[in-house]
């Protein structure tokens, strides 16, 4: 092996390097070996990542039994969860980048030999993949797994029924018993949120491009086993070193395609297309956000979880796994069984030892998809002349139709659901929240959910130039592009303007004509900026369209 750490640890002129180190207990014998940076994303703000730090223990002890030197260093995380529907909120997806820059950071100022990155809430899964395909390194990304579901009244609970029941309590369709009841089970303990939302669809992503090994993403948190993915993702890593095996050479042209054709299989978050991109850009892989249409087109959804359908995370793990999915796409022919995973076997290979549980209702069968056609739906119009996404997995609905009820910030669209103002056949559109208007592209289930809540899900849309929650269900569209800040046409809707939303001819429409449109945005100038410091405005001057994945390089 050319180890990198060398230029670090070895030789007559390192001996202070060697010396510092030794002061913390690494010996000459330890520094000889591959030096493998163990990137945690541990934090103490919520239960997605809460037992990682422990986690870690079991990947260090793996990477020394199979002849390593773990250094475990930390980056940050932010709630999607505990933040959302506040200014906090913000900075989620700033997050997303700043922990892929503090991963390769200290990877490139370490000079490590191979990276294991523990991951959970939403954008420390995608950050740390930025991470590895700019190194180009060996690494691994291991999943720190779902929470357990809560359980009220003999049903199942995750935290998006928390906030549906925000919705249904200030509709007067829940009592207060209930609702407090509800927030008070609805998250036992350490973990992810616990449907396909978006941690729990970019650990699959993670899986099917091969970036973690096949079947230790499906394992809860809190289960005895994780300790043994914990264990093995060190091993794994350092095979790859050995081998030479470096993240671009897995995450192909090919890989990608297996990971979008799982976002749909599984009815998986819309915010896998915002991530995929980003991650296809830093992996030099020509992919655009057509390219989602494509695949979800010819991807049958084969897996009932919530936010769409009936069942928990948890219940993935029972009924076999996500290499149950993989065997699935191998067999029905939507994946590339030849690409390459971290292990250094094949997709296919992987695949082939699923074990599925008998009688499992959870992942159907390929001749019993739940629909023909995946879970993403690509939009295009004069709304969104760059695209944007809506999520059909949990609705039926193929069309809405209706007038326009304009709000410029989240809050005031949040305030006229709970205050009963939103009527059936309305269009929501939320603007000025997208990478650079909010800045940070806010996710919107304070309001998705609350428009569950009072029960106006099958007669209402909404639109906006921010993100969704992956628990977020019903006729909602995200990533409208370009946003309004950047003078997009959907700073020119004006209340009542009728807007149609046409998911069977991939369309997105206001009944206004191009010279009506450009004759509104006469009078538009760009809003001041929000914050003139600090890191939303360094972001702000860097970060590019969600149509590309909202990078900031």
């Amino acid at each position: 092996m050319k180890l990198n750490s060398y230029t670090i640890t070895q030789g007559r002129d390192r001996a202070p390097a060697r010396a510092m180190l030794k002061a913390i207990g690494f010996t000459d014998e330890d520094l000889k070996k591959p030096i493998i940076g163990v990137a945690n994303t541990w934090i103490e703000t919520m239960p997605c990542n809460y037992n990682l730090r422990e986690l870690a223990e079991h990947v260090k002890a793996g990477i020394r039994a199979a002849g390593g030197t773990p250094m475990e260093y930390n980056t940050i995380a932010i709630s999607d969860g505990v933040t959302m529907g506040t200014e906090g909120m913000k900075a989620s997806l700033v997050s997303r980048d700043l922990i892929a820059d503090s991963i390769e950071l200290v990877a490139r100022g370490h000079m490590f030999d191979g990276v294991v990155a523990l991951v959970a809430c939403d954008k420390t899964i995608p950050g740390a993949a930025m991470a590895l395909l700019r190194l180009n390194i060996p690494g691994v990304i291991m999943y720190g797994g779902t929470i357990m579901p809560g359980r009220y009244k003999g049903r199942d609970l995750t935290v998006l029924d928390v906030f549906e029941a925000v919705g249904a309590n200030a509709a007067g369709k829940m009592s207060d018993e209930d609702f407090l009841a509800i927030e008070n089970l609805a998250c036992p303990g350490a973990g992810a949120c616990g449907g396909q939302y978006t941690a729990n669809t970019m650990a699959t992503v993670m899986e099917m491009i091969g970036l973690s090994p096949m079947n230790t993403a499906s394992v809860p948190q809190v289960d005895p086993r994780k300790h043994q993915v914990a264990f093995r993702c060190g091993e794994v890593v350092m095979d790859a070193v050995r081998a030479g095996r470096k993240a671009r050479d897995i995450a192909t042209r090919d890989a990608f395609e297996n990971a979008i054709a799982s976002v749909a299989a599984t009815g998986g978050s819309t915010n896998a297309v915002l991530h995929l991109l980003a991650m296809a850009r830093e992996a030099e892989v020509d992919l655009k956000i057509e390219d989602f249409q494509t695949i979800s087109q010819r991807t049958p959804l084969l897996v009932d979880l919530k936010p769409g359908g009936k069942y928990v995370a948890l219940d993935v793990d029972k009924a076999g796994g996500w290499p149950v999915v993989a065997k699935r796409m191998v067999d029905g022919g939507y994946a590339h069984k030849d690409t390459m995973t971290v292990t250094g076997r094949t997709f296919g290979a992987e695949a082939a030892e699923a074990k599925e549980t008998a009688g499992q209702d959870v992942i159907r069968a390929l001749d019993n998809p739940i629909k023909k056609t995946g879970g993403l739906v690509i939009l295009k119009g004069n709304l969104a002349p760059e695209g944007c996404v809506i999520k059909v997995a949990g609705t039926n609905r193929t069309e809405h139709k209706g007038p326009a009820r304009v709000f410029d910030r989240e809050e005031d669209a949040m305030a006229a659901v709970t205050g009963g103002k939103i009527k059936a056949g309305d269009v929501l559109v939320i603007r000025y929240e997208g990478p650079r208007g909010g800045p940070g592209m806010r996710e919107m289930l304070g309001v998705t959910g609350a428009i569950m809540g009072t029960g106006l899900s099958e007669e209402v849309a909404l639109m906006t130039d921010g993100r969704f929650s992956g628990a977020t269900r019903g006729f909602m569209v995200g990533h409208v592009a370009p946003e309004a800040a950047m003078g997009g046409p959907i700073a020119a809707v004006r209340e009542g303007d009728i807007i149609t939303i046409n998911v069977e001819t991939s369309s997105i429409e206001v009944a206004l004509t191009p010279e009506q449109i450009a004759e509104r945005m006469k009078g538009w100038t760009a809003p001041p900026l929000k914050y003139k410091t600090g890191v939303f405005q360094k972001y702000v001057k860097l970060v590019g369209s969600a149509a590309q994945g909202a990078v900031t390089g």
